[in-house]
């Protein structure tokens, strides 16, 4: 029998999708065959896989990847589905994971050499564009510092695209404790700013970031609080060729972030 919106293994699931269910279980959603994926890659995160018998079909080497880890298969109904998702046009897969949290000694432990730090950085778009961007420029692991978005948040998890499996994910409180830790384990901190005294370009003409770095981003609206700034080793601006009065984060991250890649490399 498949699982209806009123079974209660749905309800309980479908209540991740407040914060406050997520902080106190330790579990979230993941929605779409490509997040599925990847968190089946990453063993003991999936907790249980729910899916229309159509999806699972189309699916089939997930759901066998699940059963072989000894992972619930549930099937349900195009109206559980519905719940679950929060997408208008879900894909018919969605799995109960647990937090990856790692605290931030351990992800600096591991010796990183490119660490996104994102303080205060609210919209759950921005942050998983921002977090899949430095997977992809090859961070290990990205810092959710201060008053920041929920990165177990839907539409973070969806933006992230997966990569949120692929890196260590830390919160920390404070910001300011962040750049302390990520200094003292030989990470250069540069925070990006357009009204820095430093130009990226300058910056890489002159190997400054060869070095093991923790950039340093802010939100769109408000961008780093003065002191945040003023803590790193320097506060860096994009160099803008063109009339365009700025950049928006997740692009001026991409082009920071990728500066550092290309050096390291």
């Amino acid at each position: 029998m498949l699982f209806t919106p009123r079974t209660p293994r749905v309800v309980a699931a479908r209540r991740l999708q407040r914060r406050r269910d997520r902080d106190a279980s330790g579990r979230f959603l993941a929605e779409g065959p490509q997040a599925v994926r990847e968190a089946l890659s990453r063993p003991g995160t999936v907790l249980e896989l729910f899916g229309t018998p159509a999806a699972l079909d189309r699916y089939a080497d997930l759901a066998a990847s699940a059963a072989g880890g000894d992972v619930p298969v549930s099937e349900v109904t195009d109206e559980a589905l519905a719940a679950l998702a929060e997408t208008v046009a879900p894909q018919g897969l969605v799995a109960v994971c647990r937090h990856l949290d790692v605290s931030l000694q351990v992800a600096l432990s591991r010796g990183p050499r490119l660490v996104a730090v994102l303080a205060g950085i609210r919209d759950p778009g921005n942050a998983g564009t921002v977090l899949r961007t430095a997977d992809a420029a090859g961070a290990t692991a990205v810092v959710f510092a201060g008053d920041a978005v929920d990165p177990y948040n839907g539409k973070c998890v969806r933006s992230s695209a997966g990569s949120l499996f692929h890196v260590d994910v830390v919160r920390e409180r404070d910001p300011a404790a962040t750049l302390t830790a990520a200094r003292a384990a030989g990470l250069t901190v540069l925070a990006a700013t357009g009204h820095g005294e430093s130009d990226l370009d300058e910056l890489v003409d002159a190997g400054r970031l060869a070095a093991p770095t923790a950039w340093l981003f802010g939100s769109e609206a408000h961008g780093l609080p003065v002191e945040l700034a003023e803590a790193a080793d320097a506060r860096v601006r994009v160099p803008l060729h063109g009339r365009a009065e700025s950049l928006n984060l997740a692009a001026a991250a991409a082009v920071c972030l990728y500066a550092s890649a290309r050096a390291q490399r």
